[in-house]
């Protein structure tokens, strides 16, 4: 009996899971295109050299405050990220977790949904990473780094010369996926 209900619990769980990881991709897809939209209202050009001291400017769709859309074409990712980090944040959309693309020390953090970061550990060296901020400016990265690190180091996240990290946490929330990224031309 006791066996009974831990298996339905189980597939309970893999359900909700399932159900989550599809609503998160559906919102932050809708959301990403209404962002999306929105910037090409601007110019979309490559990015002016900015005061690194300067915060980065938002754009609020559906309640949600953007600073950008983060794009991985080898993943078939184009997604936007929000101004700051929380647990309910991210449940939406990637988040910054600290940092900006004009000190070109940026933290993006995100959900390991399959509509989100779950592939990052896919990704390998060289491959493009894009952000443009809801100014219509656009930053190219390459991936020049791929690491796991535990998911208390914070300052093992925070260290090295990286001009953009992103990452996620592993399947069992132990460890954090890691790819650090290299602005091209920089």
């Amino acid at each position: 009996m006791l066996g009974a209900v831990l298996i339905i619990a189980a597939l309970g769980l893999v359900a909700y899971n399932l159900i989550d990881d599809y609503r998160a991709g559906r919102e932050a897809s809708a959301a990403a295109a209404q962002l999306s939209q929105s910037i090409e209202q601007q110019s979309n050009e490559t990015a002016p050299i900015i005061d690194p001291d300067a915060s980065m400017p938002v754009r609020e769709v559906d309640g949600h405050e953007f600073i950008g859309l983060l794009e991985i074409p080898d993943l078939g990712l184009a997604l936007p990220v929000q101004n700051a980090w929380s647990e309910q944040a991210a449940r939406f959309s990637p988040c910054r977790y600290e940092g900006t693309v004009y000190a070109g020390n940026m933290i993006i953090a995100g959900h390991n949904y399959r509509t989100h970061f779950r592939h990052l550990k896919d990704l390998e060296m060289g491959a493009e990473v894009r952000f443009t901020d809801v100014t219509g400016h656009v930053y190219e990265y390459r991936v020049t780094g791929l690491e796991t690190i535990d998911g208390y180091d914070v300052e093992g996240m925070r260290s090295g010369d990286w001009d953009l990290t992103l990452f996620t946490c592993t399947w069992n929330s132990v460890s954090r996926v890691t790819v650090r990224c290299a602005l091209v031309g920089a």
